[in-house]
């Protein structure tokens, strides 16, 4: 199986209070999408793609520094995820299996992306959700299931009703997806929500419409989830990274 990686960064750092690209906002000295470059080359997939979008000179000059082969794309304007990865349609179009990450998101490590293809594979699922389960879900699509324990919907938290917020297993933003059923229904996103944006998560309701089987797998550790928004959060990360032993 030939495996591709898509990567998302072409966030701004406007609450950062930083005129760079968020994803180069450093944990311990090295930036969060430096992070998720090495959990990437740490698996071996057979491509990766870094989606850039705001800042993208600093992020593809970051990127190029670094000695691993990755093909830059570019999200020309910031119309949410599913068209970022649209962008990156030649290298998913090449593969078998793609895994689409957030940048921004660097305790997503190789062993969980290992052990969710895995489980993606042997449930034979056209997608699978990586999740985490949070003490506090506060902000975070929630996974919701059917009885089989498969996912029967990611719901929003400003879609969700009491029970549903009470679930504390939480969307990571990390997905693997089939190839081929991925560019199926990549161009049925529609951008009728209020930010006029195309979501990723909405070719997960695509696919489970089209009788798709969908899986969740969820990551032992809850800090898969975690990214930065503001300094505070920047910090905390910066915090539980020493805490897991790492250094500058």
């Amino acid at each position: 199986m030939k495996t591709a990686c898509v990567i998302l960064a072409g966030g701004a750092g406007k609450r950062m209070k930083s005129e760079r690209p968020k994803v180069l906002a450093e944990v311990l000295c090295k930036p969060m999408l430096g992070w998720v470059l090495d959990a990437a080359k740490d698996f071996g997939f057979n491509e990766t793609a870094v989606v850039t979008g705001f800042g993208a000179e600093l992020t593809g000059g970051y990127v190029s520094s670094r000695s691993e082969a990755v093909t830059l794309c570019h999200q020309a304007q910031q119309k949410g995820t599913g068209d970022a990865v649209k962008s990156a349609e030649d290298v998913i179009s090449r593969c078998d299996a793609v895994c689409v990450l957030n940048g921004d998101a660097p305790f997503m490590d190789s062993k969980t992306i290992e052990d969710s293809l895995k489980a993606h594979i042997e449930n034979d699922c056209a997608a699978t959700v990586i999740s985490a389960k949070v003490d506090d879900p506060t902000g975070y699509g929630r996974i919701v299931r059917d009885e089989n324990g498969n996912l029967r919907a990611i719901v929003e938290q400003k879609d969700a009703d009491e029970e549903t917020l009470k679930i504390n297993e939480v969307n990571s933003g990390g997905f693997w997806f089939d190839c081929q059923l991925l560019l199926s229904v990549l161009d049925r996103i529609k951008s009728d929500n209020s930010a006029k944006e195309y979501y990723l998560p909405d070719a997960i309701k695509l696919l489970l419409e089209d009788g798709r089987k969908v899986g969740a797998f969820t990551a032992q550790c809850s800090d898969t989830v975690l990214g930065a928004n503001d300094p505070a959060q920047l910090e905390q990360l910066n915090e539980i990274a020493r805490a897991k032993g790492y250094s500058c």
